[in-house]
């Protein structure tokens, strides 16, 4: 190479493209610059950030290396993330502007959209006429068109604003963090502490709808695989019976913000209140047994499903014990004995197995067993060999005497095709999920999903031997099996069971660090591990010796006092 094409060659970068395409630009060009030449505009599905060497970014981040360099709309999963992040962000924006003294928070998720609560003038309900008054200022928004700006601040500069600005939950959020620089961003007089790239302005977000949800409201935003249609919106009474119910506990013990929890933490009151918590969730168990002895001359069958890591397998233990305490004397059907031959398990569109479909399951000889069952027949059970793919019959037999309850635990439960041999009146369907009350601040949730994820990646590598990137990798799958075979049913359950538990993720925070830093910069799942450590970066570690042998995360962490 010559000295002058050496020169040159020093003097740009290269960038790929996913088509392939190899561009040469300046160092310090950004991503949204080489993006707006690369790639046509689209207004419906504007590119809101990009993924860099595998690493999401906002559009204003300067390519200074070779990079491979992706485009994020509403359709990618990152991209989607971004969206609704930044709906967030013009939305807290909004009710600052029209109602400057009202109590504002971004609770939790609900269907396709956040649920929101509203305080002012002393009542803690939000009329439908601000509601609209609140989607408006948000359209006007969009239709302004206002940039939103990313800027670092001293730490020392952030702590003021905020303490000024009486944004109290972003100071205690950062009142254990102590990085020299903070990252921020605004949008027309608006500043709020940055949890990830933001959209580039806001006429990128021209997709919301405001829904009244008394006492609160919901903004609704496009599902990813539809974007950018909106969705019809379901109302879901049970899971927001449960928000609502936890997000009180919440504010009755002053711990509603990752910051108020490690406040507990650093003043040595930890202990005291995961005993609290664990007797909160015996409490409801013991409640929930009760319900169901109440009606045990017409019940004998316990169905509990929820998704992934959600707790059900020691709940459903707990629960077991509570029915002993009440004098009956439950029973377990495992649903995995009854797995169809491997060779005949499910795949899905890629020709791997699906094992998230209900024809997993032998569902004819599931409910004959049932039906014989449940008219007081002895069967013999089945046990399925993990190793060779197999069903196996060893002489196992089992019959429902008049004191027993039968649970039935698994991701299907609550789906009537798996027990359908079995009269409606006969079972009590319980729906368990980790629907977590706290907030990183006011305007950023803790998602479920992610408290599931940390549980899983925990658990896989625990008791598994699965690394931290094997359990990203599967999770889209587990999650794309959740939608169809099990959040559709949960409007089928009698009751529901929040096993969250507030002070979990800075236990989880000990084991789930190590296992993300192994995710590196070539893996293509590096930009979700950066985004679970950024998240657990807002807790302060829980000692694992504090946690009670019975507790719904020691079936994650390990030391559990139940065999699994």
């Amino acid at each position: 190479m010559s000295p002058a094409n050496n020169q040159e060659s020093l003097a740009t970068i290269r960038v790929t493209l996913p088509d392939q395409r190899v561009i040469h630009c300046d160092p310090r060009t950004t991503a949204g610059e080489l993006l707006a030449d690369a790639y046509p505009a689209d207004p419906e599905l504007p590119v809101l950030g990009a993924l860099v060497n595998n690493d999401v970014v906002s559009l204003t981040f300067p390519l200074e290396v070779d990079s491979a360099v992706v485009p994020l709309t509403m359709k990618d999963s990152h991209g989607w993330r971004i969206y609704r992040r930044s709906l967030a962000f013009i939305l807290a924006k909004a009710v600052k502007d029209l109602y400057p003294d009202a109590r504002f928070s971004i609770e939790h998720s609900l269907g396709s959209g956040l649920y929101c609560s509203f305080e002012q003038a002393g009542s803690m309900e939000i009329t439908e006429d601000q509601v609209n008054a609140i989607a408006d200022q948000l359209q006007a928004l969009v239709a302004a068109n206002h940039p939103v700006q990313r800027h670092k601040l001293s730490f020392t500069q952030a702590v003021q604003r905020f303490e000024q600005e009486g944004q109290w939950d972003k100071y205690s959020l950062l009142r254990f963090r102590n990085p020299p620089k903070i990252v921020v961003y605004s949008c027309d007089g608006f500043t709020d502490l940055s949890h990830g790239p933001l959209a580039p302005c806001t006429g990128c977000l021209a997709h919301f709808r405001c829904i009244p949800y008394p006492p609160g409201f919901v903004i609704q935003y496009p599902e990813r695989e539809t974007a950018p249609a909106m969705p019809a919106f379901e109302r879901e009474p049970h899971l927001f019976q449960i928000f609502h119910e936890h997000k009180e506990w919440g504010r009755i013990l002053n711990v509603r913000t990752a910051g108020q929890l490690n406040e507990i933490i650093v003043n040595g009151e930890i202990g005291d209140f995961v005993k609290i918590s664990e007797a909160y969730h015996e409490k409801k168990i013991a409640q929930l047994a009760d319900t169901i002895v109440d009606q045990r001359d017409a019940i004998k069958w316990i169905c509990i499903a929820g998704p992934s890591s959600s707790g059900k397998t020691t709940f459903s233990k707990r629960l077991a014990v509570q029915l002993r305490v009440n004098g009956m004397r439950p029973v377990t059907i495992s649903v995995d004995d009854y797995f169809v031959q491997r060779e005949l398990t499910p795949r899905d569109a890629d020709g791997n197995y699906d094992f998230e479909h209900i024809e997993t399951i032998d569902l004819p000889l599931f409910n004959e067993h049932l039906e014989k069952l449940d008219a007081g027949e002895e069967v013999e059970l089945p046990k399925f060999n993990f190793t060779l793919g197999a069903r196996e019959f060893k002489g196992d037999t089992l019959q429902i005497a008049p004191d027993q309850f039968v649970i039935v635990e698994g991701i299907h439960a609550l789906n009537p095709r798996l027990t359908q041999a079995i009269p409606a009146a006969h079972k009590f369907k319980i729906y368990v999920s980790a629907l977590t009350q706290l907030n990183l601040d006011t305007n950023t949730r803790v998602s479920t999903t992610d408290n599931r994820l940390v549980r899983r990646m925990v658990r896989d590598h625990q008791f598994r031997g699965n690394s931290a990137l094997g359990t990203l990798q599967m999770w889209p799958s587990v999650r794309r099996g959740e939608k169809p075979w099990i959040f559709p049913y949960q409007r089928e359950a009698d009751a529901a069971f929040n096993s969250a538990l507030d002070y979990e993720l800075g236990a989880l925070k000990n084991l789930a660090e190590p296992l993300l830093r192994e995710v590196k910069p070539h893996h293509v799942e590096y930009a979700e591990a950066r985004r679970l450590l950024d998240f657990l970066e807002c807790f302060l570690a829980i000692p694992l010796g504090q946690i009670p042998p019975t507790s719904i995360v020691r079936e994650f962490i390990g030391r559990s006092g139940f065999r699994y």
